[in-house]
């Protein structure tokens, strides 16, 4: 028989009367659901995923182990909303293990809130998982990402504010603004004087020091003297934990783990032709690794695909780059003086006006 346990976690789970079958009369083969893999399973599972072509990702908050008898058959992970390392071993194959492990990841999913899920594989498993309901993002020569919602991508951007476009030089800028300083400031007014529409989009992942709806605000009463510029959110479809994970994992800067090119997959597949953009703006990165290797990426990439990547000069105040980690920093310290010659009037106002606990 086949048997669900549930381990690692003081809460109990009641798996769908699905998942108890047999698989033969000789092997007994259970499910477990962990929270946390160590020693002796953390090596099996790492092995495992070694083997079907996988790295093991060390950002997942549970993981499905589906064992014959002492041996790994099949697992799957999740973080969050992300369900991702899923891999079955070749002698299970056609025993619908892959749906058995999507099934657990799913209904725990859904029990702490996410109904939006999405899904990392290789782009050879597409055909596999669109049969168990999932339908293709974007991808890479390398990594696959698709959502549990049919045109769940077409239907974000119909909720978002599209100028038309046509015939118009259309920008892009995509940035945190945590907080929006001067250098943001700066950079979307020059973008602006280029183009009759520019698309300012502000990341919608809430991993920053201030939440989206903060960072939003603050961009739009930043900019509200500028009539062709659109702050819009970006939702989970760019540099968000789906799109680009390592984006917000700091330490992280190898070029191998960084999924910059899905990221401009999405935006060249999706966001330009749905907004008509033309030219994407950035600012020189003289502070982050990580982000100057994405500028790298959008300069060598986004040509290809028929957008224009400017660079532009970042914005300095006494011979030093204006950063919202400079911004934070000051924050932290309670210095009102060196914070006023970094952002806008309209960021100062709004930050004396916030609570400190949303700081």
């Amino acid at each position: 028989m086949y048997n669900v346990i549930n381990t690692g976690s003081a809460m109990a789970y009641e798996w769908p009367a699905e998942l108890n079958y047999t698989i033969n009369h000789e092997v007994t083969m259970y499910v477990e659901l962990l929270h946390q893999l160590t020693g002796s399973k953390l090596h099996i599972w790492t092995e495992f995923l070694t083997r079907s072509g996988l790295t093991a990702d060390e950002d997942i908050s549970q993981t499905v182990l589906i064992w014959d008898g002492e041996t790994l058959a099949a697992t799957g992970s999740r973080q969050a909303n992300i369900l991702k390392c899923i891999a079955v071993d070749p002698y299970h194959r056609g025993e619908d293990l892959t749906a058995t492990v999507l099934t657990c990841l799913r209904q725990a999913a859904f029990e702490e809130g996410y109904r939006h899920l999405f899904l990392y594989t290789k782009p050879s498993n597409k055909y596999l998982f669109s049969s168990l309901f999932f339908y293709p993002v974007a991808q890479t020569d390398t990594v696959l990402l698709m959502e549990n919602r049919k045109d769940g991508i077409r239907h974000f951007l119909d909720t978002l504010s599209a100028k038309d476009n046509q015939d118009a030089t259309v920008g892009a800028i995509v940035m945190n603004c945590n907080p929006f300083t001067l250098g943001h400031r700066y950079l979307i007014e020059t973008a602006a004087k280029e183009c009759e529409n520019l698309y300012v989009f502000i990341l919608s992942e809430d991993k920053s020091t201030f939440s989206t709806a903060d960072r939003m605000e603050m961009a739009k009463l930043g900019t509200i003297d500028l009539p062709n510029v659109t702050i819009l959110p970006t939702g989970p479809y760019l540099i968000s934990s789906a799109t680009f994970p390592t984006y917000f994992i700091k330490e992280r800067e190898k070029s191998e783990q960084i999924h910059c090119l899905l990221d401009i997959e999405i935006f060249a597949r999706h966001f330009v032709p749905y907004f008509g953009i033309t030219t994407r703006f950035v600012g020189t990165e003289p502070l982050s690794p990580m982000t100057r290797q994405y500028n790298e990426a959008l300069k060598l990439h986004l040509p290809r695909n028929g957008i224009l990547l400017k660079e532009l000069p970042r914005l300095e105040v006494h011979g030093v780059p204006v950063s919202a980690s400079a911004v934070r920093a000051h924050i932290k310290a309670g210095d009102t003086d060196a914070i006023k010659t970094l952002v806008p009037p309209t960021t100062f106002e709004y930050l004396q006006a916030m609570p400190a606990t949303r700081r």
